[in-house]
């Protein structure tokens, strides 16, 4: 395999093209069922969109981590300084993103361990994420690597293209957290 570069994203309006290229690809239609984790039967609609990406970049508190091989983006991985609550520094994970083609092949791992390192280096002591309840396999994949379902839960924005159009009315986020300290 050729060696994986994980770098910033930048406001560069072709990057955020390709990103978004990528993460629709990966989430949502029949592109996404080539890989083993996608919401393409939970979710029709967008994942997100160029302005939504162009926002995450702009904002000092968001970092999009993209992966290359060969000078081609393979994946991507959002991390969020959260602040504190309760005393305690949160990171927040989300829209880890690999080709489907490329799935189960190391590259999620490669980017949530960049991620979490990335976390660490704004002094996080716990990352956070959302997943989707029903993706047991994807929880899976996450509790695997350490992190554990907190017991909380946030609902999904059933209401808000942006996020997508849902297939089921049953959709609710459950919160994951790992510390990494």
């Amino acid at each position: 395999m050729a060696r994986l570069v994980i770098r910033n994203a930048s406001a560069d309006s072709g990057e955020i093209r390709a990103l978004h290229s990528l993460i629709e690809n990966a989430y949502r239609g029949e592109s996404a069922k080539r890989g083993w984790t996608h919401e393409a039967d939970l979710l029709g609609g967008q994942r997100t969109d160029t302005e939504a990406l162009a926002g995450i970049i702009a904002d000092p508190k968001q970092t999009l981590l993209m992966g290359e091989t060969d000078g081609a983006l393979v994946g991507c991985v959002l991390v969020a300084d959260k602040g504190d609550r309760d005393g305690v520094r949160i990171g927040y994970l989300g829209m880890l993103t690999v080709q489907p083609d490329r799935q189960a092949g190391g590259l999620g791992k490669a980017l949530l361990d960049a991620a979490e390192q990335h976390a660490r280096s704004f002094g996080a002591e716990v990352m956070e994420m959302t997943v989707i309840k029903s993706r047991r396999e994807l929880i899976e994949w996450y509790t695997r690597r350490g992190y554990s379902d907190t017991g909380r839960e946030e609902p999904f924005p059933l209401d808000d293209p942006r996020f997508g159009l849902p297939k089921t009315r049953d959709l609710v986020f459950t919160v994951l957290a790992k510390r990494l300290i």
